[in-house]
């Protein structure tokens, strides 16, 4: 026996598809049968498997776990939830050895996918093309495993409420906060977060609805806040908070409704976290501003750039003992006090912490960022064959003139007016380009740097395409 992939759905950080067209329960057994065969001769005996709120989830769930046990290893079925819920579970129980959340993530309803961990490192690029590889050519094992269902839920929100330990409850029992869960599969386990939490909470969208009724769950496409920043004006509260639809990416508001982006956060996360830890090496990804590297360095932390991916960022956390990470796309991760994975729902609770310890609201924090004119994400369609090439050229041209770049992932060209970047993305044929200036002046001069620099490549800038 052996099976199979259609090759679109096996991606960098994850395997992803059309429900009905590249991907199936089939394909579900497959993976458990070769992750499983993977992880048991590794040395594991127990895998943890969760699922997210898609209408197709349970199906694929029901094949995934058949394929796990039929490798001989153990499955603990920790039911539907957010994928740091899957992560959690993985990282806190001393017998369990890997996990699988089956999910979708931010990306249209007929789509869904698989998220992996393996003995606690994320399992991607070239695991994922070698689990394509065995599958192909039926390389698994024969066992049979056990199943069992284990509710984790209760332990996992103790976990988070535990990050409000020793701050003053009357700092926190005034706060009013709005949270956002878009249907997704965060939902019920926010429900009970904010039962535990102290101060006034206002719930929008907590029901689990994989057809996602409301608007999409990606926090970090300003449409989508537009009910959240509804409600927080309507209200008068502090801030509000959002989730993409398996609860791994935050969005946020402030008291006024401006938006406070990936970067931003990491800005309040780290100056609270670097009050007690001096030296700490914080990591952003390339894309975000010269203003939260320049705020870590100002409160005596060691700033890093890094690629742009969760995996990647994970691995590198645990290789240079980094407490805190972060994305322009809202995963944050905290291995302070936390297990180093990205949980939005954590880095809710660490939020409301941090405006505690700090002792100045969100609104105040977010209002006293220094006002930096950027570019949304550009983000434009490239021939495959292109992508890398194009960007190996600019680099070559870039490094043979006087310009100051950082080629950690793509290209980051620093001037006097500010930054601009140039990458290829990693699991679609797009570049991805994004500048940062003080002045919108200093903004039209950075892009058309990027357009020059396109153009030498035989390349335009052409409509933004969608994630």
């Amino acid at each position: 026996m052996s099976h199979s992939f259609n090759p679109t759905i096996l991606r960098e950080y994850d395997i992803r598809g059309i429900i009905g067209e590249t991907l199936g329960p089939d394909d579900a057994r497959a993976i458990g049968r070769v992750f499983g065969s993977m992880l048991a001769e590794a040395g594991g005996r127990r895998v943890a498997v969760g699922y997210d709120g898609r209408v197709s989830s349970p199906i694929l769930e029901h094949a995934l776990v058949e394929g796990l046990s039929a490798t001989g290893l153990d499955v603990v079925r920790i039911g539907m939830g957010p994928t740091p819920m899957l992560y959690y579970a993985e990282a806190s129980a001393g017998d369990v050895d890997g996990g699988i959340q089956i999910t979708g993530s931010h990306n249209p309803a007929n789509y869904n996918g698989f998220k992996m961990v393996f003995q606690g490192r994320p399992f991607f690029g070239a695991d994922i093309q070698e689990l394509g590889r065995r599958s192909a050519a039926g390389e698994w094992r024969d066992g049979t495993g056990s199943v069992e269902t284990r509710d984790v839920m209760d332990a996992y929100i103790a976990k988070m409420l535990a990050a409000l330990e020793g701050i003053d409850p009357a700092k926190l029992e005034g706060m009013r906060i709005g949270w956002d869960a878009g249907n997704g599969a965060a939902g019920p386990a926010l429900e009970r977060l904010v039962a535990g939490l102290p101060g006034e909470h206002h719930l929008l969208y907590t029901e689990v609805d994989g057809n996602f009724p409301n608007h999409h769950p990606d926090p970090t496409v300003e449409a989508n806040l537009a009910d959240l920043r509804a409600l927080v004006a309507e209200k008068s509260l502090d801030f509000g908070i959002a989730f993409d639809g398996d609860g791994d990416r935050i969005g946020a508001i402030d008291g006024e409704g401006r938006v406070i982006w990936g970067d931003q956060l990491l800005m309040i996360y780290a100056e609270d976290l670097l009050a007690t830890r001096k030296g700490a090496t914080i990591i952003a990804d390339v894309k975000a501003s010269r203003a939260l590297f320049d705020h870590v360095a100002a409160h005596g932390g060691q700033p890093l750039m890094w690629k742009t991916g969760h995996s990647l960022i994970k691995s590198k956390m645990k290789e240079v003992s980094s407490p805190l990470a972060g994305e322009m796309s809202g995963h944050v991760f905290f291995a302070d006090e936390y297990y180093g994975f990205d949980d939005a729902l954590y880095a809710g609770v660490r939020l409301i912490a941090a405006s505690a310890r700090l002792g100045r609201s969100v609104t105040e924090l977010r209002g006293a960022m220094p006002a930096m004119v950027n570019t949304p994400e550009l983000r434009f369609q490239v021939d495959e064959s292109r992508k890398f090439a194009a960007i190996e050229e600019i680099a070559a041209r870039i490094a043979a003139s006087d310009a100051v770049a950082n080629t950690t992932d793509g290209v980051r060209v620093t001037t006097d007016d500010g930054w601009w970047l140039l990458r290829a993305s990693n699991t679609q044929d797009v570049l991805v380009a994004r500048a940062e200036s003080d002045t919108q002046e200093g903004l039209d001069r950075l892009v058309a740097q990027i357009d020059e620099q396109l153009a030498l490549s035989g390349l335009e800038r052409g409509e933004s395409v969608g994630h």
